[in-house]
C-alpha cells in the first residue's frame, strides 16, 4: 500500500497549517526529546568510554569527545527539525564507535580523526546524489516496520529482564506506568521517570554524591590520513552508518508517516560531522531507536506538532555538550536497571505501531515477520549488523513469496 500522498501532507504541511512554536509546544514532546537524550547518554555513550579506555585517553580529551558529539547532534537536530518541521533526532554512530574499540590503540587519535573526515565526505556525496532516497523507495513499508519492531523488541524485553536484579524498582516503575497511562497518558513517561528516580534514591541505588558541575573544553585535534585507517575505519564507518543508523532511522520516519527525503538529512549530518571531527567527534547520523520516542503518539497526538520533540532533543544535547562530564556523571549515578525499564516502557507505543505495521498487509506479512525475527536475533555477518540483514533477507523473502515482477507482467497483459 502506498501512502505517499498522506505522508507528504505530514512531512511538508502548508505554512498556514502550522501554529507558532509557542502554540505547538507541549510537555509530552519536550519529555520525548529529553528521554531520547537520556537513553543516548546512558547507553551508546558507554561505548565511547570503552574506546577511550582502550586508547588511554585523558579525561580532558574524553570531555572534548562528548562535547563534539553532543554539539553535532544538537545543531543538526535543531536545524533539520525546524527546517523540515519533522521530529528529526540525530546522534553519533554507536556502531562506528564500537569499531574504535577494536582498532585502538593501534590507530592514533589523529588518524581516527582523518578517517572520520573521509567517512563524512563519502556520506555527503551519497546524500547530495540522492541515491539513498532511491534505495528507500524500493523497500516495502511492512519490511521497514518489521525491521524497526525487531530493533525495538530487545529494549522492551530488557525492561522486564531488569526484574531479576532490581524487582522493587522494576515492578514499581511498571505499576506507575499502568496507573499514569490510565489517568494521565500524555505525561505518563515523565511521571514514570520521576517515580523511578525517587524509588532508586529510596532504595539507595544512586551515587549522586559523585555528581558536580563541570564545563567541557573542546580540544582541536590535527587530522592525519593514512591508507590503513581509510580501509579499516573510514570505509567500515560509512557502511555501518548507512546500514545501522540511516537505514533504520529513515524507516522510523517513514513508518511514522513522514515521507521526508533522506537527502537533506544525510547532507546536514555529514557537514556537521566534518566540523566536529576536528574535536574528536565521530560521525553524526540520524538516530533510530531514540528517534522512535519522538515520532510516535506519545510525543504528541498531532504528527504536525511532533517536530518540537526534535527541537527539544537538540536543546538538551546543547546542555549536555556544555556540561558533558556532569551529564555523564549524573546518568551513571542512576542504576542501569532504571534506564532499561524507562527505555522499554517509553518504547511500548513505538513497538506496537511497528508490529501492527509489519502484519497489517497480508501481501507483506510473512516477509515482514522474517525481517522482524532476523533483526531481533541480533545477528552479525560480514561486519554488517542485524538491521541490514533483516531488511536484506526480508526483501528477498518478499520477492520470492510474492513475485511482484510476475504480478506486474500479468497486469500489463490484462490491459
Amino acid at each position: 500500500m502506498n501512502n505517499s500522498s498522506q505522508d507528504s501532507s505530514l512531512a511538508c504541511p502548508a505554512p498556514d497549517s502550522r501554529g507558532s512554536l509557542r502554540k505547538d509546544w507541549s510537555l509530552s514532546a519536550i519529555t520525548a526529546g529529553f528521554l531520547a537524550v537520556l537513553i543516548s547518554y546512558s547507553g551508546p555513550l558507554v561505548i565511547f568510554f570503552q574506546a577511550a579506555k582502550v586508547a588511554n585517553m585523558p579525561n580532558e580529551m574524553i570531555s572534548s569527545w562528548v562535547w563534539a558529539i553532543s554539539m553535532g547532534a544538537a545543531v543538526s537536530g535543531i536545524v533539520l527539525s525546524w527546517r523540515l518541521k519533522v521530529p528529526v533526532v540525530t546522534a553519533w554512530s554507536a556502531p562506528g564507535t564500537a569499531l574504535l574499540v577494536t582498532l585502538f590503540p593501534g590507530v592514533t587519535l589523529n588518524q581516527a580523526v582523518g578517517a572520520y573526515i573521509i567517512a563524512a565526505a563519502v556520506l555527503l556525496l551519497i546524500g547530495v546524489s540522492g541515491s539513498f532516497d532511491r534505495l528507500m523507495r524500493h523497500i516495502p513499508k511492512g519490511i521497514a516496520a518489521g525491521m524497526m519492531a525487531g530493533i525495538l523488541f530487545q529494549f522492551g524485553a530488557s525492561a522486564f529482564k531488569s526484574v531479576g536484579s532490581m524487582p522493587v524498582l522494576a515492578f514499581g516503575m511498571v505499576g506507575a506506568y499502568l496507573l499514569f497511562k490510565r489517568l494521565l497518558p500524555r505525561y505518563c513517561i515523565v511521571l514514570v521517570l520521576v517515580c523511578g528516580a525517587v524509588l532508586a534514591v529510596l532504595l539507595g541505588k544512586t551515587h549522586l554524591g559523585d555528581v558536580h558541575l563541570s564545563l567541557a573544553t573542546p580540544m582541536f585535534i590535527r587530522p592525519e590520513w593514512t591508507l590503513g585507517t581509510t580501509l579499516s575505519l573510514a570505509i567500515p564507518l560509512v557502511m555501518v552508518s548507512l546500514t545501522g543508523q540511516h537505514l533504520p532511522g529513515m524507516a522510523v520516519l517513514r513508518v511514522s508517516g513522514y515521507d521526508t527525503p533522506a537527502r537533506p538529512i544525510i547532507t546536514v549530518t555529514s557537514l556537521v560531522s566534518i566540523v566536529v571531527a576536528f574535536f574528536g567527534g565521530i560521525t553524526i547520523v540520524i538516530a533510530a531507536i531514540t528517534a522512535a520516542l519522538c515520532t510516535g503518539k506519545d510525543s504528541h497526538d498531532d504528527p504536525a506538532r511532533r517536530y518540537v520533540a526534535g527541537l527539544a532533543n537538540g536543546a538538551f544535547y546543547l546542555v549536555g555538550g556544555l556540561f558533558g562530564s556532569t551529564i555523564v556523571l549524573l546518568f551513571t549515578a542512576l542504576p542501569k536497571e532504571f534506564v532499561a525499564v524507562l527505555a522499554g516502557l517509553a518504547l511500548i507505543g513505538a513497538i506496537s505501531a511497528n508490529v501492527l505495521g509489519a502484519v497489517e498487509e497480508a501481501e507483506h506479512r510473512e516477509a515482514s515477520m522474517i525481517t522482524f525475527l532476523a533483526t531481533a536475533s541480533g545477528m552479525s555477518f560480514l561486519g554488517l549488523g542485524s538491521a541490514f540483514w533483516g531488511v536484506a533477507i526480508g526483501c528477498v523473502a518478499y520477492l520470492v513469496l510474492n513475485k511482484p515482477h510476475q504480478k506486474r507482467a500479468a497486469a500489463k497483459s490484462s490491459c
